[in-house]
């Protein structure tokens, strides 16, 4: 199977609306703020793109990002491009989708996860805000600390900052909850949550429920469209968003790929 690099926005944006909440984290990665770190593969049947895969190389470890519901094309492009990507490569594939690299990857599974979208909007409260405060770039290394004891393991780049989208609830001067985007895009009209944490000492207290209310409102102001990813394993966070509105649309897994 051939596969070809792809370099024309509105010819992505055109296949990944197909389903807009499953390649609503790519859709996003379009938008000129995310635009210089991806890496496009894809691959054409009589002249129109029926695959897409995206390598996204704004974080310290390079993210492949191959979802599909009809797998098969998708697969035999994942086998196409094996031999180009980085090693190691962090995976996120839609189920089923590991197998075209297992020959030439060491696949370490990581978590199994849920894509969820926000359907409900009427969901999201508008009167326990009150207490969520903005987060600006002087409160960086605050919140690099902040994550540091109580999201070890978050997906942060100081970059997301910028976008005016991270909130946060302090407690006597110190941030106990807070959270944000991984993708937003006004251009494109969509925004993944990301990063929402709260610390250890204060979770049970509705903050994480009232950041994530804040982030979802403020980002309903320019995007048509919400989702994230949360563990299927962690049914407190599960809980918290489908009482804002979130419902679940699909699954994937991630995978850690080394060259065998």
């Amino acid at each position: 199977m051939d596969f070809e690099f792809l370099h024309d926005r509105r010819e992505l944006e055109n296949y990944l609306r197909k389903n807009i909440f499953l390649n609503i984290y790519a859709i996003g990665d379009l938008d000129d703020f995310f635009w210089p770190c991806t890496c496009w593969f894809g691959h054409r049947s009589a002249g129109k793109v029926d695959s897409v895969a995206l390598l996204y190389t704004g974080m310290k470890l390079p993210t492949l990002i191959v979802m599909s519901e009809d797998i098969f094309p998708e697969r035999k492009l994942l086998a196409s491009i094996a031999h180009l990507l980085p090693d190691p490569v962090y995976c996120h594939l839609s189920p089923g989708l590991e197998g075209a690299l297992e020959k030439s990857r060491d696949l370490e599974t990581h978590r199994r996860f849920y894509r969820m979208a926000l359907l409900d909007r009427e969901a999201i409260p508008d009167n326990d805000c009150r207490d969520v405060v903005q987060l600006k770039g002087s409160d960086l290394e605050e919140l690099l600390d902040f994550y540091s004891r109580s999201y070890p393991r978050n997906w942060f780049d100081p970059r997301m900052l910028e976008t005016g989208k991270y909130y946060c609830i302090r407690q006597d001067g110190n941030i106990v909850s807070a959270g944000g985007i991984h993708v937003y895009s006004p251009q494109y009209r969509v925004g993944t949550l990301g990063n929402i944490a709260t610390h250890p000492e204060y979770r049970g207290s509705g903050f994480g429920t009232a950041v994530t209310a804040m982030v979802c409102r403020s980002l309903l102001e320019t995007v048509d469209h919400i989702g994230l990813n949360v563990r299927t394993d962690n049914p407190a966070a599960i809980s918290c968003y489908e009482k804002l509105g979130f419902r679940t649309v699909a699954s994937y897994c991630e995978f850690m790929a080394q060259r065998k």
